[in-house]
C-alpha cells in the first residue's frame, strides 16, 4: 500500500498541490498535519508511521514536508527501512526501494554526522582558547569575596551559618560551599 503524508505549517498554507502530487504518485490514504515541521511528534504524521506495514511506501512531496532537521529525518527513514518500508520523496527524487535511493539517503545521513562532529569540536576548540584566554566558564558565583570575607567575620564573631545564609539570601549549602571553595583558592 501507498500512504501519503502531506504537511503546512500555517493557516495560508494549501495542501492541494501536495495531495494532487500524492495521488498522481499512487498514494492510497493521504495523512495531513498543519503544524511545524521542527516537531517531531505530529498527530497526522504520527498516524501514517502507525499505518505503515511491511512492504508499504511512506510517499512525501518533500522531504522538508517529513521534518526540517536532518537527524530527525535520518532517524525515522532508517526506522522505516528497519520494518521493511520503502521511502519515496517525489521531488527530491529519494526513492529507497533502489539502490541509488539508499545511497543518496546514506549519503544525507553520513552528512548530518559529520556535520554534527565539527560542531562538537567546533565547541571543544572555543572553550579551550577562552580557558586559555583566562575566562571562567560555567555559572557565576552566588557570592562575591567580599560576601565570602564578610559570612566569615560573622560566622567568626558567634553567628551559625544558618543566620548568615540568612542574612546573605542563600541556603546554607550554598554557603558552605562558597566557604569551602574560598579556602581551596587561596
Amino acid at each position: 500500500m501507498k500512504i501519503g503524508y502531506a504537511r503546512v505549517s500555517t493557516d495560508d498554507q494549501n495542501l492541494d498541490l501536495q495531495e494532487r502530487a500524492l495521488t498522481a504518485a499512487g498514494a492510497e490514504k493521504i495523512y495531513r498535519d498543519q503544524a511545524s515541521g521542527a516537531l517531531s511528534s505530529r498527530t497526522g504524521l504520527n498516524a501514517a508511521l502507525a499505518a505503515l506495514k511491511p512492504g508499504d511506501t511512506l510517499i512525501v512531496w518533500r522531504l522538508d514536508r517529513l521534518g526540517r532537521s536532518l537527524p530527525h529525518l535520518i532517524s525515522v527513514v532508517g526506522e522505516l527501512g528497519e520494518r521493511g518500508v520503502v521511502f519515496q520523496s517525489l521531488n527530491d527524487n529519494i526513492d529507497t526501494a533502489s539502490a541509488q535511493g539508499r545511497l543518496v539517503f546514506h549519503m544525507m545521513g553520513a552528512l548530518a554526522e559529520f556535520e554534527r562532529a565539527l560542531i562538537s569540536e567546533r565547541t571543544t576548540a572555543g572553550i579551550r582558547a577562552a580557558q586559555a584566554r583566562g575566562v571562567r566558564l560555567g555559572r557565576r558565583p552566588t557570592l562575591d569575596r567580599m560576601q565570602i570575607q564578610h559570612a566569615r567575620t560573622l560566622i567568626a564573631g558567634g553567628e551559625s551559618p544558618a543566620t548568615v545564609a540568612r542574612i546573605l539570601r542563600v541556603g546554607r549549602s550554598t554557603l558552605y560551599r562558597a566557604l569551602k571553595a574560598s579556602v581551596v583558592s587561596r
